[in-house]
């Protein structure tokens, strides 16, 4: 019997250390996003989307392309009117300042910029 009960323990401490880690049911850390992961070119193919009730994916058709470069600049077709501009990233937190005299979108913050919280993928953002 005590043989046993040492192997019956013995056998629990084994299945306990292998069977569970550290990262066993803890939410993954979101990654602190920076200039450098945006670097290149994007093209919008999805949007959320909602009507008053729970937001849904649609597929986007032609969707607005932006070039982020290291320097802090930026390009996209989003605007006829205007083109360029500067962009940082604070707290996941993209900002844009497009730079063009007269040129005002209709979606800026009271301070000049527009604002995306994003999350990154390897190979895509949201």
């Amino acid at each position: 019997m005590k043989n046993i009960t040492k192997f019956g323990i013995v056998s629990l401490l084994i299945i306990t250390l292998f069977a569970c880690s550290e990262n066993d049911n803890v939410d993954e850390k979101e990654m602190v996003v920076d200039e450098s992961h945006i670097m290149g070119s994007w093209k919008l193919v999805e949007a959320n989307i909602s009507a008053g009730g729970p937001q849904y994916l649609v597929k986007v058709e032609n969707g607005e392309e932006f070039n982020f470069l290291s320097n802090g600049k930026f390009s996209s077709d989003k605007y006829d009117e205007c083109a360029d501009g500067n962009f940082s990233i604070e707290s996941n937190e993209l900002s844009l300042i497009y730079d063009c005299d007269g040129f005002t979108p209709q979606v800026e913050n009271p301070d000049g910029t527009i604002t995306y919280q994003i999350n990154l993928s390897s190979d895509y953002f949201i």
